[in-house]
């Protein structure tokens, strides 16, 4: 068979299987990319994200003349989650010192508590202030 070319092959040094030799043009990340075909050493670095702290607020209990000591005891319990020792502790200070603290939370959820308990002060006829403040 004169004039028939016999494609060349090159053995894959993992498994010594003929394979058939890659050419720039099916090989477009090849020479023309800066790859010379060959494996290096690459270093894969990943960045972990640096995530920061969220912010945390204070929600406080404001005194006021009208709001009975058992109500504002009533809503500790109820909002924060206190025995009722811890909450009547936190009354007793509110009472004596104009302004006490129930909890420190984040963001979204001192909001959260602070419109809870304003709107059951509401509902009860209370002009109890709750408020928060950021730490």
């Amino acid at each position: 068979m004169k004039g028939t070319a016999t494609p060349s092959f090159e053995l894959d040094a993992r498994d010594s299987v003929p394979r058939p030799p890659v050419h720039a043009a099916a090989n477009p990340g090849g020479p023309a990319d800066g790859d010379d075909g060959r494996s290096g050493t690459a270093i894969i670095t990943r960045t972990k994200p640096k995530t920061k702290r969220p912010s945390l607020y204070r929600v406080l209990l404001l005194n006021d003349d009208y709001t009975p000591m058992e109500f504002v005891v009533h809503v500790v319990e109820k909002f924060f989650n206190k025995s009722q020792e811890d909450a009547y502790q936190i009354m007793m200070h509110v009472h004596q010192n104009g302004v006490g603290e129930c909890g420190i939370f984040t963001y979204e959820v001192a909001e959260t508590k602070v419109t809870q308990v304003m709107d059951f002060a509401r509902k009860h006829q209370h002009p109890l202030q709750c408020v928060m403040e950021k730490k």
